[in-house]
């Protein structure tokens, strides 16, 4: 299975950072590489909940959330033709506030294909993502 994995420190404390990560409908206004979400459920983020989510240069997908521990992580997968895309987020106390990390993992006959292709890509959403939720978190007043 292919993938990645990236750390980030945030100087805020976990809840305002779990806040960020789960509040996808704002993805789009602190996530430069996130070009629009659409949640196609109501509520919070559930074991089951789907958002449709749109990047530059990859297809729309649809991400389910497949498991949830509130107030620290949840994983959500995408699936394709021969690809599953999973990604989990997870925040947990740091002694300068809180430590995010978003791991990225390609499974199915036609991962090893689409990640040499898209390897270097989700490298850079990935980084870019965690540094936007930390700018958010660092700068949230809730």
């Amino acid at each position: 299975m292919a993938g990645l994995q990236h750390s980030i420190t945030i100087a805020a404390p976990p809840e305002r950072v779990w806040a960020v990560v789960v509040d996808v409908e704002r993805w789009p206004e602190r996530i430069p590489m996130v070009e629009t979400v659409e949640r196609l459920d109501d509520g919070p983020l559930t074991v089951g909940s789907r958002t449709r989510l749109a990047q530059p240069r990859l297809p729309t997908a649809v991400w389910t959330v497949t498991e949830l521990t509130d107030g620290s992580s949840y994983t959500w997968d995408s699936k394709s033709s021969g690809v599953t895309v999973t990604a989990t987020h997870v925040v947990e106390p740091h002694p300068d506030g809180s430590q995010l990390t978003l791991t990225v993992t390609v499974s199915g006959p036609l991962a090893g294909v689409g990640w040499l292709m898209t390897r270097s890509l989700t490298k850079q959403y990935v980084e870019t993502e965690a540094a936007s939720i930390k700018k958010a978190a660092e700068t949230s007043t809730t």
